[in-house]
């Protein structure tokens, strides 16, 4: 009998079914990862000498409402960092008008950062993977099924084809991405495709600027570093600086992907500098160090159908909801499959710990489903 479980995908999802697997006791576990690095829509820049990472993904979680990744946070020894919004929030409606300035706002609820950026969660499931079982450049292509076992076929990086064959199949990849660049036989029914189309993947539509200084000379003014802007092309600004006394500055670009393509990145820098400049001083246009990330260019994130924001996530269909043969060999993983918090990392391990649960319920072996 055919004990492997193979997880396509190797961003939070992912990493925390293989480590939880591997946990349980299931040691037949095989990761694949189409991009060289872990993380998925987590990323985290590295700033040189200086040590710090930004994050350019996923920055946040929220403990207070998010009970479970906040527990593995701290099972994994993870550093958190309060997000800091000691001072005035600035408010800008228009260009050539000082902006508004608020005090007392403060977010509810708290919301936490990671030490090293959020990627250190990925790294840190990581650790808890044998090296054999995880496979970066492989990109999965096609999955077929007899309703008994699956075959899994990826291509290298270097070119070459490989597959395996599988008791289950954990798709860690959010659905639009899946429909788009899977060839899934037998196919899945034509409205469970339309509805995973229709799903959109979180951070795909968007791009986030980081811009890094000796230090975060705005809390001297009194401001909080939070900030939001009618004219751009930063939308909401948020205070990222490390524990070291550096400073940060991250916003989300509120241009839509269609128009981004038109801009160069050092088009989209400058305008960000400007707008910094503008909303706190001359000062935050010349950062140490600047950072830029368009997900939707990222075709192992986003698809065409990811070019503009589509606003609150809902859950995308459940796998076991499909006639067979694929509801029996195949779960989906992604934080877009998390029934409460789709399109958050704690909708990953959510959607990952049902996953675990699902795919070791269908393999009879003592000892792993403990």
């Amino acid at each position: 009998m055919i004990h492997r479980i193979v997880i396509i995908g190797a961003g939070v999802a992912g990493l925390y079914a293989a480590a939880r697997l591997l946990e349980r006791g299931h040691r037949e576990v095989v990761l694949l990862e189409a991009r060289q690095r872990i993380g998925g829509r987590l990323l985290s820049f590295p700033e040189g000498d200086h040590g710090n990472r930004y994050d350019l993904g996923a920055t946040w979680y929220w403990p207070g409402m998010q009970h479970e990744l906040h527990e593995l946070v701290s099972r994994l020894g993870l550093i958190t960092i309060g997000q800091h919004e000691a001072g005035d929030m600035l408010v800008e409606r228009s260009i050539g008008r000082a902006p508004d300035r608020f005090s007392g706002f403060i977010s509810a609820p708290s919301s936490l950062r990671l030490e090293g950026g959020m990627v250190a969660l990925a790294e840190a499931l990581a650790r808890r993977i044998p090296d054999e079982c995880l496979w970066p450049e492989h990109r999965v292509t096609r999955i077929a099924t007899d309703g008994k076992t699956v075959d899994v076929h990826a291509v290298r990086g270097d070119g070459a084809s490989v597959s395996w064959q599988a008791a289950h199949v954990l798709l860690a990849l959010p659905p639009r991405l899946a429909a788009a660049t899977l060839d899934l036989v037998p196919a899945l029914p034509a409205s469970v495709m339309r509805q995973w189309r229709s799903t959109g993947t979180w951070m795909a539509p968007h791009a986030k600027y980081v811009a890094v200084y000796d230090e975060p000379f705005w809390r001297e003014q009194g401001l909080s570093g939070h900030a939001r802007s009618n004219t751009g092309p930063l939308v909401e600004i948020h205070d990222a600086s490390p524990r070291d006394g550096s400073g940060a500055l991250f916003g989300f670009i509120g241009i839509p992907a269609t128009m981004r393509r038109r801009l160069s990145d050092e088009d989209l820098r400058m305008q960000c500098r400007a707008e910094l400049a503008r909303l706190f001083g001359e000062r935050a246009a010349k950062p140490r160090a600047e950072y830029l990330k368009d997900w939707a260019c990222d075709a192992l994130t986003a698809t065409e159908d990811d070019q503009m924001a589509t606003g609150h996530h809902e859950p995308a269909v459940s796998i076991s909801r499909v006639d067979a043969p694929w509801h029996a060999v195949m779960t989906g993983i992604a934080s877009e499959w998390s029934p409460s918090m789709p399109g958050y990392i704690a909708g990953a391990i959510e959607a990952a710990d049902h996953g675990v649960d699902v795919a070791l319920a269908g393999i009879p072996i003592a000892g792993v489903n403990s």
